[in-house]
């Protein structure tokens, strides 16, 4: 079953890149896996401090992952995997697809700020024409009812 790897983070434009890989999937018979990377430089504490950081990070990832999980399951009838890896974004994303070999779609949502599409979207496209699957950026700044006419 291919795979739409969706990454799961703080930004505004992430709901969208959630929202098209839950469609897509739910079009084309496929499955959504979220990602989400915790920065190793979170938890450059003491060890028991930066264990405690951790697993609170995790918490929340949970927590942020079963809101749209929620969605995914009642509106398109998917049903969600969650990834958490700890490093660098961009690292730990394509280490994700090369190794899950079902992915076969990467997701982001582009950011409408003035300074870019944001830091992932431009540190991946510059490596897009070696990535080892089709990368799908969705703009922010799109509605529902525009994601809703391109799915």
């Amino acid at each position: 079953m291919r795979k739409f790897l969706v990454v799961l983070d703080d930004s505004r434009e992430c709901l969208n890149a959630m929202r098209f890989a839950a469609m897509r999937a739910a079009k084309t018979g496929g499955a959504v896996q979220i990602l989400s990377v915790i920065a190793p430089e979170e938890f450059n504490h003491w060890i028991g401090v930066g264990d405690l950081m951790r697993e609170e990070a995790r918490e929340r990832i949970e927590a942020h992952f079963e809101v749209f999980a929620k969605w995914m399951r009642d509106r398109q009838g998917i049903n969600p995997e969650l990834v958490i890896r700890e490093g660098e974004a961009a690292t730990e994303i394509l280490a994700q697809i090369r190794e899950d070999g079902e992915i076969g779609v990467l997701v982001l949502g582009a950011g409408t700020d003035k300074k870019g599409p944001g830091p992932l979207v431009t540190q991946l496209t510059k490596s897009a024409g070696n990535l080892p699957v089709p990368m799908t950026l969705v703009p922010g700044g799109l509605s529902k009812e525009g994601l809703e006419a391109v799915c």
